[in-house]
C-alpha cells in the first residue's frame, strides 16, 4: 500500500516559520544559498525566487492554489531551480528583487515572484499569480529562456545596472546643504498637510497604514512651531486609529493596515514593528496631552505584546497571522449570537452601541468587527453615565470577551526574533515608561535589552539578525544596528546604567567600520563582509519602518552629544544635509529625516543630573514632552563620570540632587528643583 505522507523538501532544515510552511510543498524548494545557485549554473536553468513572509495572506493563497498543486509543481521542478525566501530574514534579497520588478514597471508587493538567470539576474517578475496565469507564465518563460536566452540575458543585465544605481544618484541627492530654519519646517508641514484626511485622520487614501513616523514628525513640528493644526491632525489620527477596527478593541494591539479609508476593516495580521512604533507614538502623545485614552492604548498594547508575542527569554516574536480556522480575522471578529450568549440584555445593548455591532453583522459573513465611532465622554453622556462607570463596564466587557477568545483556535505565530524589530520594541517600552512612569514597562525593557545583549550580540558589538530555538543566525543588516542602538541609547537615559551607552558606542563604531560609504556619506544596508548579491543597496526613504540611514543619522546626532564625539555629529549633519533639498519636495517618505531636522532648528538640551534623587528627577523630566534633549546621570561623582563626558565635573552640590542644563556648549547655572530644571530645559526665562 502506497504511503500518502507528503515528502519534505530542503526547507525542512530551516528555522524560519515561513520557509517551514513550504517544507511539504511538492515544489522542490531550496533556501537561498550556494547549493541552489550552483545547481542553476550547472544545469543552465533559470531561477524562480519566491519571496514572502509568514503572516502574508496572499502568500498563503498562492501556496494553496499553486505551490501545493502537483501539476504546477511539476512544471516548476522541470524547468526551474526554485528558491523560497523569508523577506523578514533576508530583507537584502527582498530589497534587490523588489527594486527589480519596480524597474520593470510592475507594482510591488508580496508574494514576490521573480525569474532570474542562473547568475541571479532578474528578467521578469510579478506578485500574486492565479493558478491558471501562473501555469501560462511558467510555460512561456521556460520557452523564452530556451529560444531567446541571449535577449533575456541582455535585458537582465540592464535591470542589474538600474538596480545598482546609487539611490543618491537616482534621486539627485548629493550636495550638502546645512540650513535648518523654522520657516522651511512650516513649508514642509504645509506640503504634507495637503495629503491629510481631515475626516478620518492619517493620509487621505486607502488602504490606510498607521505610518507612525509621520505623526511623530507632527508632534515634533508642533513642539518647535506651536502650530495647533499639526497637533490637531496628529490627535485626530491617533484617536481614529484607537477607535477603529485596526486596533484590537478587546485584546489590544494594532493590525498591519486598514483596507478602507476609515480604519474600519483591518488586514488582521499583527506585526511587532507596527506595535513597537505605535507604543512610542502614543507614549509621546500622552506625554504631550495627558490624554487618558492614549495611556490606555499604551497599556493594552503592551499587555498584548507581553501575553502573545514575548518569549520567556525576553525577546519578542515577529508576527501573528491574519487567518485562523481558514478565515481571515476569525480570531478577532464576533457574531451577534456570540455576544448574545455572553451578555444580559442591557449590557448587550450597550456593548453593541459602543462597538457598532449589529444582528446582521457590520462586516462580511455576518461577523462584526468591533470598533468605536465616538469618544468615551460623548458615549457616557448619551447613556447618562459617568466616564468612570463606562470604564468599569468596558473593562468587564473586555475581560469576558478575552476569556472566550482565548478558547478559539489561535492565528499562526511567526516565532523568529529579529534584532531590528526588538530594538524598536525596546524603544517603545522605554518611551512608555518615560511618559507614564510605570516601572513595569522599565522592567520589560531591561529584560528585552538583556536578551538582545546576551543572545544576539557579541562582546565586540556585532549583532545577529535573527534568533530562534536558542540559536542566533544570519549576518546583521544596518536596520539591526540602527534600531538596537536607538533602543539602548534610550534605555540608558532612563536608568543611567552606562553599559547600555557603552554598547551603543561599540555598535556605532562597528557600523562606521563595516557599513559606511565614506564617499557618499551614507550607510549601506549590508556590511562589507556579507555574501555577495548582485547589488549592495542603501536604504534612504522612510516607510512603515524608518529607513536605516535616517535612524543612524539620528543615533549619531544624539550619541554625538552624549559622548561629545564631533565625528559622530559631523557625520549625522552631513547625512541630513544631503537630504535637506529632498525634504522640500516630499516629507511623507522622509518623515524620520524631518524629525531629525526639527532637532536642528532649536538647540538640543544637554541635561546632566547628579545626586540621590536622580531617578525621581529624571522621571519628572521624561514625563514632559521634550523630544530635543539628551539626559545623563550619576549618583556619585566617581560612579560614571569618567565614562560619560556630559557628567564630567557635574557633582551634587551641598549634598542636594543637582541638575545641569546646557545648550550649544553654553551652560546655565545648576539648579536643585525639578520645576527649575524643566524651566531651563524648555528655555523658559525667569
Amino acid at each position: 500500500m502506497e504511503s500518502t505522507q507528503k515528502k519534505a523538501n530542503r526547507l525542512i532544515q530551516e528555522s524560519s516559520p515561513y520557509l517551514l510552511q513550504h517544507a511539504y510543498n511538492p515544489v522542490e524548494w531550496y533556501p537561498w544559498g550556494e547549493e541552489a545557485l550552483t545547481k542553476a549554473k550547472k544545469e543552465n536553468k533559470p531561477i524562480i525566487v519566491s519571496i514572502g513572509y509568514s503572516s502574508c495572506h496572499w502568500c498563503h493563497v498562492m501556496e494553496r492554489e499553486s505551490f501545493e498543486n502537483d501539476q504546477l509543481a511539476a512544471l516548476m521542478n522541470q524547468h526551474y531551480i526554485c528558491i523560497k525566501v523569508d523577506r523578514e530574514e533576508r530583507p537584502d534579497i527582498d530589497q534587490i528583487y523588489m527594486d527589480a520588478i519596480q524597474v520593470m514597471g510592475i507594482q510591488g508587493g508580496w508574494p514576490l515572484n521573480v525569474f532570474l538567470t542562473p547568475d541571479a539576474k532578474p528578467f521578469y517578475g510579478g506578485t500574486y499569480f492565479p493558478p491558471q496565469q501562473w501555469q501560462q507564465v511558467l510555460v512561456q518563460v521556460a520557452k523564452a529562456y530556451t529560444e531567446h536566452k541571449s535577449q533575456l540575458e541582455e535585458s537582465a543585465e540592464k535591470f542589474v545596472q538600474a538596480i545598482n544605481q546609487s539611490e543618491l544618484e537616482k534621486y539627485g541627492i548629493g550636495k550638502i546643504q546645512h540650513e535648518y530654519t523654522a520657516e522651511r519646517l512650516d513649508e514642509m508641514f504645509v506640503k504634507l498637510s495637503h495629503q491629510f484626511d481631515p475626516q478620518n485622520g492619517g493620509i487621505n487614501k486607502a488602504p490606510k497604514f498607521p505610518m507612525p513616523t509621520i505623526w511623530n514628525f507632527l508632534l515634533r513640528y508642533y513642539d518647535v512651531s506651536g502650530n495647533e493644526n499639526a497637533l490637531d491632525h496628529a490627535k485626530l489620527t491617533l484617536n481614529k486609529m484607537a477607535w477603529g477596527g485596526i486596533y484590537d478593541q478587546i485584546g489590544g494591539g494594532f493590525a498591519r493596515y486598514s483596507v478602507d479609508g476609515q480604519w474600519f476593516a483591518p488586514h488582521f495580521e499583527k506585526m511587532l514593528y507596527d506595535n513597537a512604533q505605535l507604543v512610542s507614538l502614543y507614549a509621546d502623545a500622552y506625554a504631550l496631552t495627558r490624554d487618558k485614552e492614549y495611556e490606555q492604548v499604551i497599556g493594552d498594547t503592551i499587555k498584548f505584546l507581553k501575553r502573545e508575542m514575548m518569549s520567556e527569554e525576553g525577546g519578542f516574536y515577529s508576527a501573528l497571522d491574519a487567518d485562523s480556522e481558514g478565515i481571515e480575522g476569525r480570531f478577532y471578529v464576533w457574531t451577534y449570537e456570540e455576544l448574545e450568549e455572553v451578555f444580559e440584555e442591557e449590557d448587550l445593548r450597550l456593548i453593541c452601541d459602543y462597538y457598532n455591532a449589529t444582528e446582521a453583522g457590520n462586516w462580511e459573513h455576518s461577523f462584526n468587527i468591533l470598533h468605536r465611532s465616538t469618544s468615551k465622554e460623548a458615549f457616557a453622556k448619551k447613556h447618562q453615565m459617568t466616564v468612570t462607570e463606562l470604564d468599569d463596564k468596558v473593562r468587564n466587557w473586555k475581560t469576558a470577551l478575552l476569556k472566550i477568545r482565548e478558547m478559539r483556535i489561535r492565528p499562526g505565530l511567526d516565532d523568529k526574533i529579529l534584532a531590528s524589530w526588538n530594538g524598536l520594541m525596546l524603544k517603545g517600552l522605554v518611551d512608555a515608561y518615560a511618559a507614564t512612569g510605570h516601572t513595569k514597562y522599565l522592567h520589560l525593557a531591561k529584560k528585552n535589552a538583556h536578551f538582545i545583549a546576551s543572545k544576539m550580540m557579541t562582546p565586540e558589538g556585532k549583532l545577529w539578525h535573527s534568533y530562534k530555538n536558542g540559536k542566533a543566525s544570519i549576518e546583521p543588516y544596518l536596520e539591526d544596528y540602527a534600531a538596537v542602538i536607538q533602543g539602548f541609547t534610550a534605555l540608558y537615559q532612563v536608568c543611567f546604567d552606562a553599559v547600555w551607552l557603552e554598547r551603543s558606542e561599540k555598535m556605532v563604531n562597528y557600523t562606521l567600520e563595516h557599513f559606511f560609504d565614506r564617499e557618499e556619506e551614507m550607510f549601506y544596508f549590508t556590511q562589507d563582509a556579507a555574501s555577495t548579491l548582485i547589488a549592495r543597496k542603501k536604504e534612504i526613504f522612510d516607510n512603515v519602518i524608518p529607513s536605516s540611514n535616517s535612524m543612524m543619522a539620528t543615533n549619531l546626532y544624539f550619541l554625538g552629544i552624549l559622548l561629545e564625539r564631533e565625528d559622530l555629529l559631523n557625520t549625522s549633519r552631513n547625512m541630513l544635509g544631503k537630504m535637506n533639498k529632498m525634504l522640500e519636495v516630499e516629507v511623507q517618505y522622509l518623515a524620520n529625516w524631518a524629525c531629525l531636522y526639527t532637532a536642528q532648528v532649536t538647540p538640543t538640551a544637554e541635561v546632566a543630573i547628579a545626586g540621590d534623587e536622580l531617578i525621581a528627577f529624571a522621571q519628572g523630566i521624561h514625563q514632559e514632552f521634550i523630544p530635543n534633549k539628551v539626559v545623563a546621570g550619576a549618583y556619585t561623582p566617581e560612579e560614571q563620570a569618567s565614562k560619560i563626558p556630559l557628567l564630567h565635573h557635574r557633582d551634587a552640590i551641598d549634598g542636594k540632587t543637582t541638575v545641569y542644563v546646557c545648550r550649544n556648549r553654553s551652560c546655565l547655572r545648576p539648579v536643585h528643583s525639578l520645576a527649575e530644571a524643566l524651566r531651563d530645559i524648555k528655555g523658559i526665562k525667569q
